[in-house]
């Protein structure tokens, strides 16, 4: 494929978060908003007007059919992130899937076997790896900086208004706080230490039977551990701390997104600020867009390993809290 080559993407899902996504695509140079679908026209019209696509399709089934579409963002509610990935798939479209991946392991394998059957890029988009800020941290934990990690802190938590017809509050949608949000948490220990060898976690639920907050405890080889924390019932810090042998490193406030990191050491603090105008999105359709453009079929930073163990993790969260879905 031509190095150059201009990545014509599609969107699937019109949501709060597509248009996030949307905006930080124009920021990135080669690729264009080509097409975009919802099951209402109206709302398709109105999000291609404003984020400057050439089409609007009122059925998914319509855009994936369109010769002229590269790439697919998928940003659909998370039950139908492996429906419409397969979809997609199955027609040789290039998928950046919104996390979750999908509800649970056996999709999330399901749509990864779809990939290698059409050998067809598919990834997961867990934005927050390649953000400059967390790929900093990870090299500076990786040459121990500041010595061993010993500990690892980090927690996400938003009060949102309380409608639980709101896809965030919503079981037939995967609502709750640990798919949505929890996720986060759970990936920065991942990321860092890799799959633990003990869980403990314990949640608190609404009325519905979605959890409202989930405590969790990841254990690993010489006493090192992972405090994580997700909550729908109150405002957090929402901070990734790694504590080492001889200082921390803190990412700052919404550490899932564009922040900035300080050292700290018994002789003194030190805070980085990284140059991030857009959203931050536009960093994985970077990475996406070259994938494409060199024709690869998986990531090497957001690989198939790395979802099928973080999909893993939240499946065993799950069964020790009793979160069923319907």
């Amino acid at each position: 494929m031509q190095k150059h080559k201009v990545i014509n993407w599609g969107i699937i899902g019109l949501g709060k978060i597509a248009n996030t996504f949307a905006h930080d695509l124009l920021s990135v140079d080669n690729c264009q908003l080509y097409a975009v679908a919802s099951r209402h026209q109206d709302k398709a019209n109105s999000f291609a007007k404003k984020h400057h696509a050439k089409i609007a399709y009122n059925t998914y089934e319509d855009l994936v059919k369109d010769p002229n579409v590269d790439a697919v963002y998928i940003a659909t509610p998370h039950t139908f992130h492996n429906e419409h990935s397969i979809l997609c798939l199955n027609h040789k479209k290039a998928v950046l899937c919104e996390k979750p991946f999908a509800m649970n392991s056996n999709e999330v394998d399901e749509m990864i076997a779809t990939a290698k059957a059409n050998n067809t890029l598919l990834m997961e988009a867990m934005w927050t790896y390649f953000l400059p800020h967390y790929q900093f941290v990870l090299k500076h934990l990786k040459d121990e900086t500041f010595g061993k990690l010993l500990k690892i802190k980090a927690d996400f938590g938003f009060q949102p208004q309380l409608d639980m017809n709101s896809r965030v509050f919503k079981k037939s949608l995967g609502g709750g706080s640990l798919l949505d949000i929890g996720i986060y948490p759970v990936f920065s220990a991942l990321s860092v230490l890799g799959y633990p060898i003990h869980i403990e976690s314990k949640a608190t639920f609404f009325d519905n039977g979605v959890d409202a907050s989930c405590l969790m405890l990841f254990s690993y080889d010489n006493n090192v551990e992972a405090h994580l924390k997700s909550t729908l019932l109150e405002n957090t810090a929402t901070e990734a701390i790694f504590y080492c042998e001889s200082g921390s490193i803190k990412i700052n406030s919404g550490f899932h997104k564009p922040s900035n990191v300080t050292f700290i050491s018994e002789e003194k603090e030190k805070t980085y600020d990284f140059d991030c105008t857009t959203n931050g999105y536009d960093y994985e359709i970077r990475h996406f867009n070259e994938l494409i453009r060199q024709e690869k079929t998986e990531s090497d930073v957001m690989t198939f390993d790395f979802s099928r163990n973080l999909i893993k993790l939240l499946d065993t969260v799950r069964l020790q809290i009793g979160l069923v879905y319907e």
